[in-house]
């Protein structure tokens, strides 16, 4: 119960951040290609009302696209979705959900589905990255999050396929992490769940592949979002970071916003199974 409160608190406040950052000025960036394939496509984000989420549904929207997302933080997300609608060639459907139920998320996945009229591409972006010591999970705590970061990604998955083959042609783009592969002592239940995520692309893309259905997955680095910089990063962690990178710059939510698009667009109609890295070339 008390991880269950914790993590609803993040979202909320991360929500909460990304509105205010909005207020300020710091708009979500506009992707600088256009894909015209998207434009028309039903495409569904999980996660999808603040962070990098928020910059992905804002991505697809200016592509032209039918965009719904959900998110468990109903204020921000409605807010976020009535800002997109207004500048948007289609309205951007939210639908409110604790992907954590199995229930509330198929459930979720059939209303985005009857708004949009169809789901082309799937976007499962939905995660929490909080840190834990490996003498102090419980059971619970450890269940909680696998729930939030690999549960529920191939529950999403397996209720939006109907509408994926409805398709004829569709693509999922499931975000992992690099936190895996750097050997992070402070993560160990997120970092199963992100190893988990690369075996659950590679395994649906086998599966999928002859029914038309590209499957592949991105693992971001350091990405420096108003959410990490409240909780986990510093001036000093992110110049480190930066130093140890081949970019000599921090990464931002519209670093993953073009990929993302490549992913779910004809551009990458030959790729599945894979796996794209965005860390700046982190050494």
């Amino acid at each position: 119960m008390e991880a269950s409160c914790l993590l609803i608190t993040a979202c909320i406040e991360h929500s909460l951040l990304t509105k205010q950052r909005r207020q300020e000025g710091q708009a979500l960036s506009a992707p600088m290609v256009q894909h015209s394939d998207l434009a028309g496509k039903g495409v569904l984000v999980t996660g999808g009302g603040s962070g990098i989420g928020a910059a992905l549904t804002a991505g697809f929207a200016t592509q032209g696209a039918k965009v719904a997302f959900i998110d468990i933080a109903e204020v921000p997300s409605r807010e976020l979705a009535a800002e997109l609608s207004a500048r948007s060639l289609h309205p951007v459907t939210y639908v409110k959900a604790d992907l954590r139920s199995v229930e509330q998320a198929q459930d979720a996945v059939q209303e985005a589905a009857a708004g949009l009229g169809s789901i082309s591409v799937l976007v499962n972006n939905a995660g929490w990255d909080d840190r834990h010591d490996v003498d102090e999970v419980t059971e619970a705590y450890w269940d909680e999050s696998q729930a939030v970061n690999l549960r529920q990604m191939f529950f999403v998955t397996q209720a939006s396929l109907p509408y994926l083959r409805q398709a004829g042609s569709a693509s999922i783009i499931n975000f992992s992490s690099i936190s895996y592969l750097l050997n992070m002592g402070d993560l160990p239940s997120y970092a199963a769940a992100k190893a988990g995520i690369i075996g659950l692309t590679k395994s649906l893309a086998g599966r999928l592949g002859p029914e038309g259905i590209r499957v592949n997955a991105i693992l971001p680095g350091m990405i420096v979002t108003e959410r990490q910089k409240r909780l986990w990063l510093t001036e000093e962690s992110i110049s480190d970071t930066v130093a140890r990178q081949c970019l000599k710059r921090p990464l931002t939510e519209a670093d993953l916003v073009g990929p993302c698009l490549f992913l779910a667009s004809s551009a990458s109609a030959g790729m599945t199974a894979q796996t794209i890295i965005i860390d700046g070339g982190l050494l």
